[in-house]
């Protein structure tokens, strides 16, 4: 098979992985940096190029699409997908994920518990913000935020004042999320693969620090899922569409909260604590839903011959 990573940066943790363990099976694996991708779109074909030149349409992709890049990317993904090229993850339900606001109003809408949040317009009352979430303290998420930037923990209600007032007044969009002081700045990632979470690890802050993201100087360590936290992955991972994806949750007195549903995951944070083969556990779903997508097809030319 010849597959596709939509990667920037050849030498990252995650894309050399995927690399090692497609060429494993006997793949050709390569890499795309999908900023070099242009599009033709024409009636009734569609074509596309890397670096000027046509490039072969691939058994399937491997979207490692930046944050910052969200639109640009999704729009290459999606001209895969119209080309029917198989996507371990779909432009869609990157999208969905990548705008938190609406990742939080899908999962709300599926029954997927997540700390109370709240999302006002600049002109909304500071005092009903803090009322709404439930008092201070409280987390502020910009929307446009990752790996643990633009998360800020409010300690009480002046503070929240000053935040939300300075917020405002650049415009930002933001929303404010009751904060979980039992979780003792530790949370979880489940790492779903095909509907079966394949690894899990709890990341602890650094003391400093109650955000317990690896690229803010957090530790890991591999853990066995409940069942109550595993079947809570897997529901958020179902809501968004995303057959590979990270689930964060945090540990409430209430059970467990889902933070956010990544659909580009890291694999060093998670193959480094659990010595588990993330990479190629991909790298088998890919396999087994190309297969199950061709048998499909040969069906329907039987059918229709």
């Amino acid at each position: 098979m010849l597959i596709y990573i939509l990667s920037r940066n050849e030498n990252l943790y995650s894309t050399r992985r995927l690399v090692e363990a497609g060429t494993a099976r006997g793949w050709t694996m390569e890499v795309i940096d999908y900023l070099q991708l242009s599009i033709e779109i024409m009636k009734n074909e569609l074509r596309i190029n890397y670096r000027g030149k046509s490039l072969r349409v691939p058994d399937a992709i491997i979207p490692r699409i930046g944050t910052s890049r969200t639109n640009f990317g999704t729009a290459i993904v999606r001209h895969f997908e119209m080309m029917n090229v198989f996507t371990v993850a779909g432009s869609l339900a990157i999208r969905r994920s990548r705008d938190k606001l609406r990742a939080l109003q899908i999962l709300s809408r599926h029954g997927v518990d997540m700390p109370r949040t709240v999302f006002a317009s600049n002109n909304a009352s500071v005092k009903d913000m803090i009322r709404l979430v439930g008092g201070t303290p409280m987390v502020l998420k910009i929307l446009e935020g990752t790996q643990g930037k633009g998360v800020v923990l409010i300690e009480n209600e002046k503070a929240a004042k000053s935040v939300l007032d300075a917020f405002n007044g650049i415009k930002a969009d933001f929303l404010v999320q009751e904060f979980i002081a039992e979780a003792g700045g530790a949370d979880i990632r489940a790492f779903v693969v095909n509907g079966k979470v394949v690894g899990a690890m709890k990341r602890q802050g650094d003391e400093s620090d109650f955000r317990s993201n690896l690229h803010q100087g957090g530790s890991a360590s591999a853990i066995k899922l409940s069942k109550e936290e595993k079947l809570l992955a897997l529901a958020a991972a179902k809501a968004m569409g995303l057959a590979v994806c990270g689930v964060d949750m945090i540990l409430a007195q209430r059970g467990p909260l889902v933070m956010e549903v990544n659909s580009s995951p890291g694999l060093e944070g998670i193959e480094s604590a659990t010595n588990i083969d993330i990479a190629g556990k991909i790298m088998s779903y890919i396999e087994e839903a190309h297969g199950s997508s061709k048998s499909k097809k040969q069906k329907r030319d039987t059918i229709g011959a």
